[in-house]
């Protein structure tokens, strides 16, 4: 009977040291964002003025990946992967104002310390000026750059190619200036590229054919 007690003892260890090894495993359960997105997130948004929508009153709190207008993170890490502001939308926050959004001030560098980045929509805002963050083309999961229709000046990154993911590039409506970076006839995944409205000057990339999506560039 003593032995069968022990054999009963040491299968129910056994099956204790089971469960405990499968808990190690398990993957961790995030529960919000990370304190560095966050800190990132704010340090863009105290680089902006917006007087009129409201947009960035919903963001405060511990958490960056819930109602944080415009900000959208991964499911499963919690890291930022999006951030969607656009100055001319049919969301409930600009029915409520009844007219479009106007900002001023200029894109951080800081946003590219949110690496898990997919995409940036930061368009029709109109005020918007400064530079694009040469720092940009370091968010290599970038899939959509959208900036249309803001004020921004200098050039388009040199090394804008380093970012091989990306599908859209919009650059269009803005004061940006120089030349079209041969670099970025490396970005052979876009489906669309606009540059139009600009200040560009200088010769097109002459691989710029290799695209094969549309192009607009007067």
């Amino acid at each position: 009977m003593g032995a069968m007690v022990d054999a009963k003892k040491a299968l129910a260890i056994v099956l204790i040291s089971v469960v405990v090894s499968l808990l190690a495993g398990a993957p961790t359960v995030v529960q919000a964002c990370l304190p560095s997105d966050r800190a990132a997130l704010l340090e863009f948004r105290s680089k902006l003025n917006e007087p009129y929508i409201g947009v960035f009153k919903t963001w405060k709190g511990q958490d960056c990946c819930k109602g944080w207008y415009g900000v959208s993170c991964d499911p499963k890490s919690r890291r930022v992967s999006g951030i969607t502001l656009r100055g001319v939308s049919e969301e409930p926050i600009f029915q409520r104002a009844k007219r479009k959004g106007f900002m001023t001030g200029t894109i951080s560098p800081a946003l590219c310390k949110l690496t898990h980045l997919s995409g940036i929509i930061i368009a029709d805002w109109e005020g918007i000026s400064g530079v694009i963050p040469s720092c940009i083309t370091n968010i290599l999961a970038m899939r959509h750059l959208d900036l249309v229709g803001n004020k921004i000046s200098g050039v388009i990154p040199a090394n804008i190619g380093k970012l091989v993911n990306l599908r859209v590039l919009n650059l269009a409506d803005n004061k940006i200036s120089g030349g079209i970076p041969p670099s970025i006839t490396r970005l052979t995944m876009l489906s669309h590229l606009d540059l139009v409205n600009n200040n560009l000057s200088g010769v097109i990339p002459g691989d710029i054919g290799r695209l094969k999506m549309r192009v607009a560039f007067s």
